[in-house]
């Protein structure tokens, strides 16, 4: 992708990767790809706004020498040293060696280890400014949104945030704005991006927002790091985030389930069809053969995860433990859980699972729907009405 003009004289010099297909290792799939957002300012004096993956790092030159040569970069900022954003740094500082680098002390400390250099670095905090002439920046350190090194880019005479992985979304498209591509597929996007990325930071969400709020600050785009930019309505993200760091949901439930030989499978869509008798929007995912990333996403917006697992050696089966372990580590807000299962000898299942429940944060009713071997019609009534009290909970 060539250089885009977002505003008079700042451009988006990042690349779209079309083919990734997994995110921080194999935990995350994007199976719509991803764009590593660089953004670079040009003014009295020129700033670079993050760069790119290392592989994109040719892309990312190429995209700049379109619009100046890099010795008149002036400002490298680095809002987040993750490698995504850094992968390309240390050839954009031998290229403009000239550059000062603007980042948080974290993100200064990550820099020299992860690349095993130094360059010419000037620290800021919340509220410290850069003049580039006509235009300033101001900086809002952001730490665990999501890491310790991270902050906020802000053009004030243009009320532009650059917020690099807050309000991003992994989506590889050739459209740049929100008004040019399907705004629902987008809020998707963000909606899984957020659940997966930043659930475990919500307090830290809300009280950034809130922050940002008091300093009073206009905000008529936001480009994030990833994905698309927000010019058309950049509220829309913000209000959503602001939901969903408060932990608001809607009258929906996710039924996440694994089977041996389908008697928890008849179980779970007894559930569920209990669930949707009474109005309530439910989705059905056994495990082994689901995207956790995607299951998570859904969760997000649902106030109730339902969650069966036939017993195997006194213990929950073993494909349901990824999908646990990433609950845990996320700390969904203001969940309830039911839990339900199948044995044949002796149980134990339903209260490893439990346990992983509330671990989590989540609040698991007392009604767990228990069968040995093959459910009966009456037991598969009791997980039926179980979903519909569970709806009545919703």
């Amino acid at each position: 992708m060539a250089a885009v003009q977002i505003l008079d004289k700042i451009y988006w010099v990042g690349a779209v990767d079309w083919n990734v297909r997994y995110f921080h290792g194999p935990t995350y799939s994007i199976r719509k790809g991803t764009t590593y957002n660089s953004y670079l300012i040009v003014d009295e004096k020129v700033a670079l706004v993050d760069t790119v993956f290392g592989p994109f790092t040719a892309e990312l030159v190429e995209n700049i020498k379109e619009v100046i040569p890099l010795e008149k970069i002036d400002y490298v900022v680095v809002n987040h040293i993750e490698s995504d954003h850094s992968g390309a740094f240390p050839e954009i500082m031998k290229l403009a060696p000239q550059a000062r680098v603007l980042c948080t002390q974290k993100a200064m400390e990550g820099l020299k280890k992860h690349f095993q250099g130094d360059w010419d670095f000037q620290v800021v905090k919340t509220k410290d400014t850069v003049s580039l002439g006509r235009r300033s920046l101001t900086f809002i350190e952001a730490p665990m949104l999501h890491w310790p090194d991270s902050m906020f880019t802000y053009v004030e005479e243009e009320a532009l945030l650059l917020p690099n992985d807050a309000f991003g979304q992994h989506i590889a498209t050739s459209y740049r704005f929100d008004d040019q591509a399907d705004i629902n597929q987008i809020m998707d996007e963000a909606g899984k991006y957020y659940a997966n990325i930043l659930w475990p930071f919500s307090r830290l969400v809300a009280r950034k927002i809130e922050e940002i709020t008091a300093m009073g600050l206009k905000i008529k785009m936001i480009a994030p790091s990833h994905g698309i930019i927000w010019r058309n309505d950049p509220m829309r993200i913000v209000n959503a985030y602001s939901r969903w760091a408060k932990g608001e949901a809607c009258k929906k439930a996710v039924i996440v389930y694994d089977t041996m030989w389908e008697s928890t499978g008849k179980m779970a869509n007894a559930i569920l069809q209990g669930l949707v008798s009474q109005g309530v929007e439910a989705r059905l995912f056994k495990v082994s053969v689901s995207d956790t990333s995607e299951i998570i996403g859904e969760l997000l917006e649902s106030k109730a995860i339902v969650v069966g697992s036939p017993t195997i050696n006194n213990d929950m089966h073993p494909v349901m433990a990824p999908f646990l372990t990433d609950l845990v580590g996320l700390k969904p807000l203001n969940k309830i859980g039911m839990v339900f299962g199948s044995y044949g000898w002796k149980g134990g299942a339903v209260e490893t699972v439990k346990g992983r429940l509330q671990e989590a944060g989540i609040q698991v009713v007392e009604q767990q729907p228990v069968a040995k071997w093959v459910p009966t019609k009456d037991e598969l009534q009791e997980c039926y009405h179980a979903g519909q009290w569970l709806a009545s909970q919703i």
